[in-house]
């Protein structure tokens, strides 16, 4: 059996993977200007450093909002198109082996879909994530650099953005600790420093999805949620995800290739 290529294209950013007798082969992401030079750009690349001749290649699955600028072969090879969030759901449950979660596509926004024993279906969403990160700290810190706003965050201080319970109450209210937020960006001061509010967005962002997570599965018992897509990289999920797993006894889990669960379940719904 030859290889499946599965390809997430993005509008400026495509991620690819190799799929064969059901291993990963060296997840790749390539940025450009546009969804098809991304594409091209990534294919060309992906064979050339995997040494993958294109008699290798049985099928190349297309997936990703940049996917319908795409209605030709690539390379010559013949594409299909996979449903995006049945590939967020292959994806998922490929990389973290659960049978039922609720899996959280942090991408430009953030998309919410049900994966149930094999069942798969979207569920919802927000227009909250890597862009909202990105255009408000264009306007307040005057970059959209993510590795930059990651970097400034780390020397951030939550407590001069949000308020917390503890600003609040004298003592823990049931079932909210005294760190836990009370409302975002409301201590925020006119002359908070790059570094609180880089922090802040991000909290803001990372608080915001993961509670619209957990909203999400209210009455259905699930209490497992993967964590997907460019957002799982920053480095502030490491403590806000657990802080807000104690706090309503869920479990937030970022696979191994979450960055790449997509284009991975774009490669699987070829065999499905």
């Amino acid at each position: 059996m030859g290889i499946a290529i599965g390809i997430d294209v993005g509008i400026s950013t495509t991620k690819i993977v190799g799929l064969k007798d059901g291993k990963i082969i060296s997840p790749l992401r390539i940025k450009a200007t546009d969804p098809v030079t991304s594409l091209y750009g990534a294919f060309g690349k992906y064979l050339y450093d995997n040494k993958i001749d294109l008699a290798d290649v049985e099928k190349v699955m297309l997936t990703g909002v940049g996917s319908a600028y795409i209605d030709k072969p690539v390379y010559g090879l013949a594409t299909e198109h996979a449903e995006e969030f049945l590939a967020d759901g292959l994806g998922a449950q490929y990389e973290s082996k659960l049978n039922r979660m609720i899996v959280v596509s942090m991408g430009t926004g953030t998309s919410l879909v049900e994966y149930d024993n094999g069942n798969i279906h979207h569920i919802g969403g927000i227009g909250i994530g890597g862009g909202t990160l990105n255009g408000l700290s264009r306007l307040l810190l005057k970059t959209d650099d993510v590795k930059q706003i990651a970097s400034l965050a780390m020397q951030g201080d939550i407590k001069h953005i949000n308020l917390l319970i503890g600003d609040i109450s004298a003592k823990p209210l049931p079932g909210l600790p005294m760190d836990a937020t009370a409302s975002l960006f409301a201590a925020a001061q006119a002359n908070a420093s790059r570094e609180d509010i880089a922090l802040g967005l991000i909290c803001m962002v990372l608080q915001t999805v993961g509670s619209a997570a957990i909203l999400s599965s209210l009455n259905s018992g699930i209490t497992d949620f993967v964590m997907i897509g460019n957002l799982t990289l920053l480095p502030q999920c490491k403590y806000i995800f657990p802080l807000m797993e104690r706090l309503y006894h869920v479990r937030f889990i970022i696979p191994k290739h979450s960055e790449f669960c997509t284009a991975i379940g774009a490669a699987l719904s070829y065999n499905r």
